[in-house]
């Protein structure tokens, strides 16, 4: 692990059965599966990203996706609105020479 992470301990079983052996094997367990599914900060001296979003449709916040070699990462309620282009007309214009 190198998050800084307290290690759980597991201590060396007794010769017989003991509940508070159980019980202190169950607490380790316990707290080694919440530290392996909650993530942590990263430091990485390289990372690979493969198959890439190229849109941030359906992602979650924090989700890296790629638009045009710029790689982004979608926040709440600031959608990432690729293509967006628009056309309008006004009235006419007449040209007279």
């Amino acid at each position: 692990m190198s998050r800084n992470l307290a290690k759980p301990f597991f201590g060396k079983p007794p010769t017989e059965y003991s509940i508070a052996y159980m019980d202190s094997l169950v607490r380790s367990f316990a707290l080694y599966i919440q530290q392996m599914q909650n993530p942590g900060a990263g430091r990485n001296t390289t990372q690979v990203f493969t198959n890439l979003p190229n849109n941030d449709s359906g992602l979650e916040d924090g989700t890296v996706f790629v638009v045009d070699g710029v790689l982004r990462v979608p926040v709440a309620h600031q959608p990432y609105a690729a293509g967006v282009l628009g056309t309008g007309q006004v009235g006419t214009v007449t040209v007279t020479a």
